[in-house]
């Protein structure tokens, strides 16, 4: 029997159809998905404060994805209450937005999110209430988040760093949305955005930094669950997912990548670049990735393999644990060079 008959043969095997139909239907939907995409950024954006009120509130204003997503709804005409632990860093961005702003009002609290659950937290969380009472609060960005210690093994670290990250990623994202949420209730209107991570959308595994990982699987989670709850009372609940971004949580990787030519621009957009797309992403669905680049690598990355993109994450984290050990080392030996590691 020829190849052409074998292959005619397999081609009339019901298994055979139906393989076909699956990846005919599963690459069919991965296009939509990006078309949508596109499709969303060439659409006018939303007007905010029409569709949820005047003010906006942000945790972790003062730097990275925080401080450029406060920036851009400022110029979208939204006032701004700025939730960080820094004082003269919210006075900084504050001045900036009046600056470069006119009109834009801004309000600044107090608050050190890694102290949830203690007096002094309880106590910034009653500055953060007494903020925006009154206010017709439209938008929360759940912005601020630890990734430090980054790239280390469970056991190589002090519970204590531990505890302090799943506070700020998991606990008191949840103590500020219970804060800001009743307003919006009682106005019948709003948005909740929440920064989680596309190391819980995009790939299986996310090894040497698995509290970070888990802690924003948590945020995935609480998004899509209050999606559900909230939206028949008007408030849009969404989990924005990015991965690599230029800030300074990233920069040190995202440095060392671009050495090696392993990332471009449109991979490892700006947090301006960023912060432009995730403002037109308000509103659109509970779990989102606003960049298109990030997009497209978690279409490519459904079409691999999940053993094989564990092995890729563990070696490339590896290879940042080893960088990070230099970088720990050199600041222990006053900026000298480590040295090399056998």
């Amino acid at each position: 029997m020829g190849s052409g008959a074998l292959l005619l043969q397999q081609r009339e095997q019901p298994w055979f159809l139906v393989l076909a139909i699956l990846g005919a239907v599963y690459v069919a939907a991965a296009a939509f998905q990006v078309l949508a995409h596109i499709a969303l950024l060439l659409r006018r954006p939303t007007d905010l404060r029409r569709r949820y009120g005047a003010w906006a509130v942000v945790t972790g204003p003062t730097s990275g994805i925080g401080r450029s997503v406060a920036l851009e709804l400022a110029r979208l005409g939204l006032n701004l209450v700025l939730v960080g632990r820094d004082p003269a860093k919210l006075h900084d961005i504050s001045e900036t937005i009046s600056a470069t702003h006119d009109g834009v009002r801004t309000k600044t609290v107090v608050l050190d999110l890694a102290l949830v659950t203690t007096p002094a937290g309880d106590a910034g969380l009653a500055r953060l209430r007494e903020a925006v009472s009154g206010l017709d609060v439209g938008v929360l960005v759940n912005n601020a988040g630890v990734a430090k210690p980054c790239a280390v093994y469970l056991h190589e670290v002090d519970v204590e760093a531990w505890v302090r990250m799943v506070r700020v990623n998991l606990w008191s994202l949840t103590e500020v949305t219970a804060a800001v949420l009743p307003g919006m209730v009682e106005r019948g209107r709003g948005a909740v955005v929440n920064i989680g991570s596309g190391s819980t959308e995009a790939i299986p595994s996310f090894p040497l930094y698995t509290v970070y990982a888990a802690s924003k699987r948590y945020v995935a989670q609480f998004s899509r669950s209050l999606y559900v709850e909230y939206r028949s009372k008007g408030i849009d609940v969404q989990c924005q997912a990015p991965l690599f971004v230029e800030t300074k949580m990233t920069s040190v990787v995202a440095r060392s990548g671009k050495r090696r030519g392993l990332m471009s621009r449109l991979m490892v957009p700006t947090s301006d670049a960023y912060a432009g797309a995730a403002a037109r992403w308000i509103g659109h669905g509970p779990v989102c990735m606003p960049n298109l680049g990030h997009r497209l690598q978690w279409c490519l990355c459904s079409f691999v393999p999940d053993r094989l993109l564990d092995a890729l994450r563990l070696r490339e984290n590896l290879r940042q644990r080893a960088l990070f050990q230099r970088l720990r080392s050199a600041r222990i030996n006053g900026g000298l060079p480590a040295r090399k590691q056998g």
